[in-house]
């Protein structure tokens, strides 16, 4: 299978790489970059395990061929140090087993971007797109609402 030079913009470093065509972005940023926080849960966009941002907006990196993310603003978990919705996380207790956690955070992170007067409903609606087997979603919307412009 052919090769294809790209170009990637993660967590604010420039990365040129030789990719296939048909390799997902979690499969680079994993693989070819050692960023490990976007977890490889459903492959198939269900659960946002290995959510990141793009451009400022949350995309599942399994549903993404990384020659598709050339020249795009990728920020990974990674690429959030200290961010208030990490400590909220932490504050509120917004994880378990942890697996889920750095989706959810980079959802969030975009979600309060994105909308940061969000009510109750715009939450639960942002929250739909992941999955968490081991919490209750309460604490996860209680760490948003934390951080939310009052």
């Amino acid at each position: 299978m052919s090769t294809y030079k790209v170009r990637l913009d993660v967590n604010g470093e420039s990365h040129t790489l030789s990719v296939r065509s048909a390799d997902t972005l979690l499969y680079i940023l994993r693989n070819n970059l050692g960023l490990t926080g976007a977890k490889p849960g459903c492959l198939n966009g269900d659960c946002g395990a290995c959510t990141i941002e793009i451009e400022g907006w949350p995309m599942k990196s399994c549903l993404m061929l990384a020659v598709e993310a050339e020249g795009k603003k990728i920020t990974t978990i990674e690429g959030l140090r200290d961010t208030p919705i990490q400590q909220a996380f932490i504050s509120h207790f917004a994880f378990q087993c942890g697996y889920c956690t750095p989706g959810f955070i980079m959802n969030c992170h975009s979600l309060i971007k994105q909308h940061p007067d969000a009510d109750d409903e715009k939450i639960k609606e942002w929250l739909e797109s992941n999955i968490c087997r081991c919490t209750s979603y309460q604490e996860i919307e209680t760490a948003v609402k934390s951080v939310l412009r009052k």
